[in-house]
């Protein structure tokens, strides 16, 4: 794996500051072409974001397990080079100690609710480091969470680079 694949990996973490704006932004869309009340939306809404919320906070701090609890025993990332990660080689790369993310904040961010899918999506510019070195990166991502026994968990993500 390459140094590019392992900042892959924390470039789609901790976006979330921006939840609360972007989430209510949403909730019309979602009301529009759901048969969930109003209230239930915005109530899921919200409970998805912070949960989204809580995982990139525990990315972040390189939580292990805190990371995996949101994450679904099938889960698949494709990254910015179309490379397939599963849960382990995704939740490894983003505890090495050869990657730090620093804080960042989601824009365009947006939530579409299918049923028992959420879709949660954004743009975001991330800072860090890599073996010691600074890198950039701006991207498109979205997550794909699905609700499976009472619980929503995040079984899929995927990110589109943008060129600088």
């Amino acid at each position: 794996m390459t140094s590019s694949d392992h900042i892959s990996h924390g470039l789609l973490a901790s976006r979330r500051a921006c939840l609360t704006v972007g989430a209510a932004l949403a909730l019309p869309a979602c009301a529009a072409t759901h048969n969930r009340s109003e209230v239930e939306t915005t109530q899921l809404v919200a409970a998805l974001s912070a949960q989204a919320d809580a995982w990139d906070k525990a990315i972040v701090r390189k939580d292990r397990a805190a990371i995996e609890s949101n994450m679904a025993e099938d889960f698949r990332q494709i990254d910015g080079h179309g490379n397939v990660e599963t849960r382990k080689s995704f939740v490894d790369g983003l505890v090495s100690a050869d990657l730090v993310i620093d804080p960042y904040t989601v824009e365009d961010f947006d939530v579409r609710l299918y049923g028992d899918v959420a879709l949660l999506c954004g743009r975001t510019r991330m800072t860090g480091k890599y073996q010691g070195k600074p890198f950039s990166s701006h991207y498109r991502y979205i997550d794909i969470y699905v609700r499976r026994d009472a619980q929503w968990k995040i079984v899929s993500v995927q990110i589109s680079r943008i060129p600088a």
